[in-house]
């Protein structure tokens, strides 16, 4: 074997599958402004106005799944990559690209430390018994 054809075989890999498809699908991109606002359990919902995204030839065919998944049926981050079988970093891009062009929002979970205290809960339960 030359050393072009070991070259060759170095780089690719049968069992590797589609390496370079979702790489391509964010035309290069690894992460987008809006992605520290997609964990993987943030929700995302087609906006009301949306009627059909097939129309619009700036989409491409992941953009209008992500779309008609979360119109049905909101969708969290997490359920999106796995019924579109693609890498969370690559769904996070897709949606953050629907979100600049308003086809989705992202409902985000209240943070940990936003929720309130037990021990307050537990006071205000036990003040209204008082009652």
């Amino acid at each position: 074997m030359s050393a072009d054809g070991e070259a060759r075989s170095h780089w690719f890999d049968d069992e590797a599958g589609p390496v370079v498809r979702p790489y391509a699908m964010t035309r290069g991109r690894t992460s987008h402004a809006a992605q520290h606002r997609l964990d993987l359990i943030a929700v995302v919902v087609t906006e009301p106005h949306v009627d059909d995204a097939e129309t619009d030839n700036a989409l491409s065919p992941e953009h209008v799944d992500i779309v008609e998944l979360c119109r049905r049926t909101p969708q969290s981050v997490a359920e999106l990559a796995a019924e579109l079988d693609l890498p969370i970093g690559v769904v996070r891009v897709l949606v953050g690209d629907l979100v600049d062009e308003e086809y989705v929002h992202v409902n985000r979970p209240v943070p940990p430390a936003e929720l309130p205290d037990e021990s307050i809960l537990r006071d205000v339960i036990n003040g209204l018994r008082a009652l």
